[in-house]
């Protein structure tokens, strides 16, 4: 009888031991950086990756949001995270036009049809690429917004209607679109772009629906074209050296919080949330929601076809293959049922 006990007694504290030795990694605290509102989507999705996390390493490991510029300007988020001012950060590599050339393929219009499926395949196939372009950071993974379109103080309907407008652009690539359709981008942050637009610096901006309500852009446009003309991608990156602290488990752990998986879950509330703008926008009495016809979207589609050229240029001066590239793409946004 003693020796059963003491046996029991052994099995007991050498899982207790080994439960122990699971999380005597020492704590650390993630100071995750991002731009939007703190009642913003994103918010909440981050909250849910960091507690998942928390729980993954035994409480090791905890997440702190800082939203809305708190920590730093938001085109200056990828320096933040590389110099440590941040340990995580939700970059937009569009805010920095030209800096990331591959990464841009995710922003090109009339590409990508959704923010959750295509959020999985963007993660995917710029895995490929991440080390090279974005080497000093470590690119945990890449999601993107639901489709965002043209609203603006007057109606736009086709191409030649953004002819000599001031259009805030959703980042670099597409403010090459409104410059190749004769407009003038107006380079401002989102959370500038209601006050850009109250001033008359701008006419018009390319959103999302249900941002264009976050921020209130609602009160100084009326018009809205209901095509899914552009997602924006953006990149969750750590910094190097806090990664490469981390211990084995954890870094595991973070690996495993950074995948195509994590890049559809962390994109769904938000998706649903714009998605569901534009049925708000339409039900308000004073907007004008136009949606195109199909002879209308080819037009468009037609407009802006010197963009891909344009920016297979770019990423072969880079020193890319950009066709491999390209194609590499449309294959993986075939494969999540999300290629425009």
């Amino acid at each position: 009888m003693k020796a059963h006990t003491w046996l029991a007694s052994t099995i007991v504290s050498a899982a207790m031991f080994a439960a122990g030795a699971a999380y005597a990694d020492d704590p650390v605290e993630i100071r995750f950086a991002h731009w939007v509102p703190p009642t913003h989507p994103l918010q909440q999705a981050i909250t849910e990756w960091g507690a998942s996390l928390n729980e993954a390493t035994g409480g090791t490991i905890s997440v702190t949001i800082f939203p809305a510029q708190q920590l730093g300007a938001a085109k200056d988020t990828y320096d933040m995270v590389r110099d440590g001012i941040a340990d995580m950060g939700y970059i937009n590599p569009g805010y920095t036009p030209g800096r990331f050339p591959v990464f841009d393929a995710a922003n090109l219009p009339f590409n990508i049809t959704n923010a959750t499926d295509g959020s999985a395949a963007i993660d995917e196939w710029y895995g490929n690429y991440a080390e090279k372009e974005m080497g000093d950071i470590y690119v945990c993974l890449a999601n993107a917004h639901d489709p965002g379109t043209f609203h603006s103080k007057e109606k736009i309907v086709v191409p030649g209607d953004v002819n000599g407008l001031k259009v805030r652009p959703a980042n670099g690539t597409i403010s090459k679109m409104v410059t190749l359709l004769g407009g003038q981008p107006v380079q401002v942050s989102a959370p500038e772009s209601r006050e850009a637009l109250e001033r008359g610096v701008a006419d018009a901006i390319t959103f999302p629906w249900g941002s264009i309500l976050l921020f209130g852009i609602d009160k100084t446009v009326k018009y809205h074209l209901d095509m899914p003309t552009y997602v924006v991608g953006f990149v969750w990156g750590m910094n190097k050296d806090f990664y490469n602290n981390l211990s084995d488990a954890q870094k595991k752990a973070v690996d495993d919080h950074c995948n195509p998986e994590w890049a559809k879950q962390t994109s769904i509330g938000w998706a649903t949330y714009e998605s569901g703008g534009r049925d708000k926008i339409k039900a308000m009495s004073d907007h004008t929601v136009t949606t195109p016809t199909d002879d209308q979207v080819a037009e468009w589609r037609k407009a802006v076809a010197p963009m891909e050229d344009e920016w297979k240029k770019a990423v072969n001066d880079a020193g890319y293959d950009a066709d491999a590239v390209w194609n590499d793409l449309q294959d993986t946004l075939k494969k999540y049922n999300s290629k425009y």
